[in-house]
């Protein structure tokens, strides 16, 4: 129904043209880059983190994410490269001292002031409010703006002198094209950590490998065939000779001397003292006889004398 002489129908409603392209409020965009957590859409407050490709998170939020290990965990794009805790590093942010906070604005009445920013760049002043492009060292954390290394170059931190390199700076919030960059670099990065993984793994094992081996192998045998001089009773030096029986499969001695070849090294010395007392007695016993037989003769030799 309609169009019954009440209503006047305009161009634009009977006409359908292409649609409008509708635009993003850039300052609005700075606002939720710059001043709200990537993860959670909540206020940046300390302690703030930053990955590796530039976008800034808070803390609690990142170790929420990493503990929940439900399986109805919703899948966020914003973290989705996050897998640690190392993936992220703390920022060491400057204070703005003109920054007055959210205080004044409680009430509502007040004009917000998107240019004042709550940091800024320590070297040049420069307020990080998304007007300027902003940088930090993956180092040390520290933050700074693009415009401060670029005038005073050098090879260490300006605020806390830690040396690094220019694959250690990484942009905050940076466009399509530094974020591929940067996710290239991090890519890199990744893969040269499992490998340097990998071959201290593998140095680690073979280490252990030959430490397992020198266990095993027997040493140099102790109990090897020796000649041990033991002083008798009478003052001689009788050598006795030691032997270990070797088993019919094994032709090697091991190193270590078990119990029995101590006892039988025992049985040997009790048999050498036993010996060594036999010969004492036969000795003691032929000159004994000599004297008898030189005492006989001269008696004969005397009575012959006398007859």
């Amino acid at each position: 129904m309609g169009c019954d002489g009440g209503t006047i129908p305009k161009r634009h409603e009977l006409v359908k043209g292409p649609r409008k392209v509708e635009k993003v409020d850039k300052n609005a965009e700075l606002v939720a880059r710059w001043y709200y957590c990537a993860l959670s859409q909540e206020k940046l407050c300390r302690p703030i983190v930053a990955c590796e490709l530039g976008r800034l998170y808070n803390k609690d939020a990142i170790i929420k994410f990493l503990l929940d290990k439900s399986a109805d965990k919703t899948p966020m794009e914003a973290a989705s490269h996050i897998k640690s805790i190392k993936n992220v590093t703390e920022l060491n942010l400057a204070d703005n001292p003109a920054w007055s906070g959210d205080k004044e604005s409680i009430k509502g009445d007040k004009y917000d002031d998107i240019q004042s920013a709550r940091f800024i760049c320590p070297v040049v002043g420069l307020e990080m409010n998304g007007r300027h492009r902003f940088c930090f060292l993956k180092n040390c954390g520290c933050v700074f703006s693009e415009r401060a290394l670029k005038e005073i170059k050098s090879e260490v931190c300006h605020k806390c002198g830690v040396p690094f390199q220019e694959e250690d700076v990484i942009i905050l919030n940076g466009n399509k094209e530094d974020v591929e960059v940067l996710k290239k670099r991090m890519e890199d990065r990744r893969l040269k950590s499992k490998l340097e993984k990998k071959s201290k793994k593998c140095k680690s094992a073979e280490s252990a490998s030959q430490q397992d081996t020198i266990e095993d192998s027997p040493g140099p045998s102790k109990a090897k065939n020796g000649k041990d001089c033991i002083n008798s009773s009478s003052g001689e030096k009788r050598q006795i000779v030691f032997t270990k029986s070797s088993d019919n499969r094994n032709s090697s001695v091991p190193g270590k001397i078990n119990k029995a070849a101590s006892a039988t090294t025992k049985r040997s010395i009790a048999d050498s003292e036993e010996k060594s007392e036999a010969y004492k007695s036969i000795f003691t016993s032929h000159s004994s006889a000599k004297r008898s037989k030189e005492e006989c003769s001269n008696w004969i030799t005397h009575t012959a004398y006398y007859f």
